[in-house]
């Protein structure tokens, strides 16, 4: 059958059309709940547990134990970011023979996730609480673009070297 150049000229709009549209329709659709992703299995992943532990244990201000609970989830997983993080916290609050340590940790957190504020507060009161003012300067100007509530924060600690109780509050339980 011989087709007309219209027909082949349609045809094959129509067959580009199709190619490169249809998997798009795919594309937001929601997943099919299996074993590995349903929701109780999000919830027993141990590192994701071991770190919720953490964030209560440190709001309660056992830092001891939930340093332990950090350590248990980075050991599970080496990217958490979060738990590093917290980690770090927890091993700050435990005296100066932990801060190179802890800063290690705050270094590790930002490495995994660049916008992860509470890191970068975090780390900015370590840098002052050492005398290292810069470098706590730097850290509140990254923080003044990511979060400008814990720049404020960031910003007092560095004028006063008081540290409020808010900063256990950055702590935040994960999901998944």
């Amino acid at each position: 059958m011989n087709k007309s150049p219209l027909t082949r000229n349609l045809l094959g709009i129509c067959t580009f059309t199709a190619l490169t549209t249809l998997p798009l329709f795919g594309a937001g659709s929601e997943k099919i709940p299996t074993p590995a992703t349903s929701p109780q299995a999000k919830q027993q992943n141990p590192a994701i547990n071991a770190y919720n532990e953490g964030v209560d244990l440190m709001q309660a201000k056992q830092f001891a134990k939930a340093q332990a609970k950090f350590e248990e989830a980075v050991k599970l997983n080496p990217g958490f970011a979060e738990a590093h993080n917290n980690l770090a916290f927890t091993l700050r609050k435990a005296g100066s023979q932990n801060y190179q340590v802890s800063m290690e940790h705050y270094n590790k957190a930002i490495q995994l996730k660049p916008k992860l504020a509470e890191a970068y507060m975090y780390r900015g009161v370590l840098y002052a609480i050492m005398g290292r003012k810069p470098e706590a300067q730097a850290d509140l100007t990254v923080l003044q673009k990511l979060n400008p509530h814990y720049a404020k924060e960031l910003e007092d600690f560095i004028k006063t070297g008081k540290e409020n109780e808010e900063l256990l509050g950055a702590a935040k339980k994960v999901s998944s």
